[in-house]
């Protein structure tokens, strides 16, 4: 099973940006900890981050005929406003995860809509690290439901 991690805007910086929210793990050890758990289940983890809209549209693009059976989705801000990354999300036909590590309905207004929810298979927010392997581990059971055979 191959499963694509998308990581947006500021991601990069987690680990330094507001601890408060985000804890003091860097975004190369959630990576790691996916791929482990990802291999412990079976499945093939690929991480990718950018700051670039364009450039995560665009590997939205190629996930669309590279092999990926799932996708995990934390946009960062662009959860918000990114109807780009919204539409480039629906042409895929594989489960999509959204995940976030702060519980973004108890945060500023602005923070409370997703435009990707309505694409997304589900939402898990909140529980920091977690967040993320909790929904990898939603995306290989919808992905196993959803698959050929």
């Amino acid at each position: 099973m191959n499963v694509l991690v998308l990581h947006g805007i500021n991601l990069n910086m987690f680990g330094q940006r507001d601890p408060a929210q985000y804890g003091s793990i860097t975004l190369a050890q959630i990576d790691e900890r996916l791929k482990a758990l990802g291999r412990e289940l079976g499945a093939d983890v690929t991480c990718f981050q950018t700051n670039h809209e364009g450039e995560l549209v665009e590997r939205i693009h190629h996930a669309h005929t590279d092999g990926t059976q799932a996708v995990l989705i934390n946009a960062g801000a662009w959860t918000h406003y990114s109807y780009g990354i919204r539409d480039a999300l629906a042409i895929l036909r594989i489960p999509i995860i959204e995940v976030h590590m702060s519980n973004i309905h108890a945060r500023e207004a602005f923070r409370h809509e997703s435009v990707l929810a309505t694409v997304a298979r589900g939402q898990i927010c909140g529980f920091g690290v977690d967040s993320y392997l909790l929904g990898l581990r939603a995306a290989l059971t919808i992905a196993g439901e959803t698959s050929p055979g």
